[in-house]
């Protein structure tokens, strides 16, 4: 392995592609192809073509979605015991793969090769729990001697299959989150037509590769990338899609949920995460805390904290403690395994959030810490007296910035937490429980972590939230029982 210094950070780097290349551009229809454009995959660090991937037109994602709808509706039948087996099969070759699958993940995307690691036990996890559930898609029997109007019946009902799933996914979890789409479609007995994010489109042709050395029938199948919303528009207002599962912005969802029109749907749109330190709790845990669940993978993750209230009484203690954590922090190449906090998708992006900071600071708000940006990299970010009415505050920044603000009364500051159009999660230090279960009602979100930041998810649990943060919820089990169906059989006797 060859290794060089990072031009933006001086951190030593390796300097490696990744080492997996697709048979093509694209799968669908039961092959590899590549369609009749294409688009290229760089590395966000330093520009680095990775290869080239097809930018699929809307002619092909007809063709990709008709032909995942006759492989369910009329092809052979896929059993449940075959579904499971599939699927932890799947997640074994996700580790027999790892070295491969953490170079596509951090070349692409802008996970460290430590991130990118962890990723891949998660979805190795998330493949797991899928395919347990593959074979518990049980029903039951109906009471119809409930009613007078029952007599002489009998019936039950079966959970069945909606039938096709459009997935969108974003670049953040390029593996995972693909997982949490795929892994639950195909334990209910679904079709999956995947659009990835633009940006780390070569992990999903990889997962899809295993899904197909796994089992998995390759006629259930498809990924098809595309750059810009062309490939996405046609894949969610298709006809034959029955369920349309997309995480990503709320502006881009509502656009989606538009396309999509009266069909189910299942949306994952992000979160303005606020941490609440109370005055009874340890500053010291807290900042670290708060530290880690801010600054991981570069603030580019939907449970990222992104604005912290800390009881007046511990304001000093926890900034002082705050501050050196974040200091601390090595920002640099993502190849060396020294470093913590590697670039954003994008230089654009990176630019993007040295704005809002610049509007934070021109509205009165003072950087306690890093505030520095060279091309795709921003410096872990701590900021206190912002302004309410700014984007920090009531937007999700998607990057390494926090916001700090001090209070002095408890039911003002879940006020301020719930002063968001988001709803995802929020975390909560104190040493009282009973002060933590009374916040946690209060918190209009989806998930409350006590004595834990924001930044914490198992696979199992339903995740999303209320308000902008979404529709429905993800997780495993909760994915397979939206992407699935009662159907009843009732049987009239004599």
């Amino acid at each position: 392995m060859r290794t060089g210094i990072d031009n933006q950070t001086g951190a030593t780097r390796a300097a490696v592609a990744p080492v997996w290349r697709p048979p093509a551009g694209a799968f669908w229809a039961g092959r590899w192809r590549d369609g009749a454009a294409a688009f290229p995959v760089h590395d966000p660090e330093d520009g680095r073509p990775l290869g080239e991937v097809t930018d699929a037109a809307p002619a092909e994602v007809d063709a990709a979605v008709r032909a995942v709808a006759a492989a369910v509706h009329d092809g052979p039948p896929w059993p449940g015991w075959r579904r499971r087996e599939a699927l932890h099969a799947a997640a074994g070759l996700l580790f027999e793969r790892r070295d491969d699958l953490v170079g596509l993940i951090s070349g692409e995307g802008c996970k460290t090769v430590r991130e990118a690691a962890a990723e891949v036990s998660r979805a190795a996890e998330t493949l797991r729990l899928s395919a347990e559930r593959a074979g518990q898609l049980t029903g039951e029997t109906l009471p119809f001697d409930a009613t007078a109007r029952g007599a002489g019946r009998l019936g039950w009902y079966t959970r069945e299959p909606v039938g096709v799933v459009a997935a969108i996914t974003p670049f953040n979890d390029p593996l995972n989150l693909v997982a949490h789409k795929l892994g639950p479609a195909l334990a209910g007995g679904n079709g999956v037509v995947l659009k990835p994010a633009e940006a780390t489109p070569l992990t999903a042709l990889a997962f899809a590769a295993v899904l197909l050395d796994a089992g998995v029938p390759a006629g259930r199948i498809a990924v098809l990338p595309g750059a810009g919303a062309r490939a996405g528009r046609a894949l969610v207002g298709h006809p034959l899609v029955d369920l349309v599962s997309f995480t990503g912005g709320h502006r881009t969802g509502e656009a989606v949920a538009r396309a999509a029109g009266a069909r189910k749907t299942l949306m994952e749109l992000g979160g303005n995460n606020a941490v609440l330190v109370l005055a009874d709790a340890d500053p010291a845990r807290a900042a670290r805390a708060v530290v880690e669940g801010a600054f991981g993978v570069a603030g580019q993750n939907c449970l990222s904290v992104q604005r912290v209230l800390v009881a007046a009484e511990l304001a000093d203690a926890f900034l002082t403690e705050a501050v050196a954590a974040t200091g601390r922090l090595r920002v640099g190449g993502k190849r060396d395994p020294l470093t913590d906090v590697g670039p954003l998708v994008s230089a654009g992006e990176a630019a993007r959030v040295a704005a809002w900071v610049a509007e934070a600071v021109a509205a009165g708000a003072r950087v306690r810490v890093g505030g520095r940006r060279e091309g795709a990299f921003h410096w872990p970010t701590l900021l206190t007296d912002v302004p309410p009415g700014v984007r920090i505050a009531t937007e999700e920044v998607f990057g390494p910035v926090v916001a700090v603000e001090t209070f002095t009364d408890l039911d003002t500051a879940v006020a301020r937490a719930n002063a968001t159009d988001f709803g995802l999660q929020a975390g909560v230090f104190t040493a009282s429980i009973d002060t933590a279960l009374a916040v946690a009602e209060r918190l209009r979100v989806g998930a409350v972590m006590i004595n834990d930041s924001s930044d914490y998810r198992i696979d199992a649990m339903p995740f999303g939230g209320p308000k902008r943060s979404g529709v429905g919820r993800e997780g495993v089990r909760h994915a397979v029982e939206a992407m699935t169906e009662p159907k009843i059989v009732a049987i009239r006797r004599g």
